[in-house]
């Protein structure tokens, strides 16, 4: 299948082989309000395998990792939209199957009324250590949504099971995610 500007969707299968980026690197990217992407930078478009032109214009949805649970990105959607910032760990899928983790920081975009008009998200480098913490999760969530008949099931029973730990953990998201990071990381 192919996207606006004619770039596969999601026909690409992941290929296990991880892609690295240098700790003071840092991705940026800007959406519109429906997540399409306005602006990429170099290191977007490397790591992703993709160039500025097949990216702009596309769902931000063009790097989805098949392995990354739904809840998160609703979560992630539900943050954002309410006009607060989130920070999430997501695996990415490049142009060629191989994937990169990233600790992504994502924020609206106000116009001068302060309405939403986009957003806008920097990712920086993951430890392997809080990637290696989160990664069980993150496939209980994902296995919880592909058992279910259908995607809206699915995401409701991969919502209730990370309900249930962050309550079991006595942790909000953001405390999880700030619980298993480093603090140089966050710098």
């Amino acid at each position: 299948m192919r996207g606006v500007a004619g770039v596969k969707q999601q026909t690409v299968q992941p290929t296990g082989v991880e892609r690295t980026f240098g700790n003071g690197e840092l991705i940026v990217s800007k959406t519109d309000r429906r997540g399409v992407i306005t602006y990429a930078n170099e290191l977007f478009c490397r790591l992703s395998g993709f160039v500025e032109e097949e990216i702009i214009g596309q769902p931000h949805n063009l790097v989805r990792h098949p392995d990354m649970p739904r809840v998160i990105f609703q979560l992630l959607w539900d943050t954002i939209s309410a006009g607060k910032e989130i920070f999430a760990y997501v695996v990415n899928l490049a142009a060629d199957g191989s994937h990169y983790w990233v600790l992504a920081h994502v924020t609206p975009s106000f116009g001068p009324r302060r309405e939403i008009i986009g957003f806008h998200s920097n990712r920086r480098r993951p430890d392997p250590n809080s990637v290696a913490a989160l990664t069980p999760l993150y496939a209980r969530l994902r296995a919880q949504e592909l058992q279910r008949a259908n995607a809206a099931e699915g995401l409701a029973a991969s919502t209730e099971l990370l309900a249930a730990h962050l309550a079991e953990q006595g942790h909000t998201y953001d405390e999880l995610i700030w619980s298993i990071t480093p603090s140089e990381a966050a710098r």
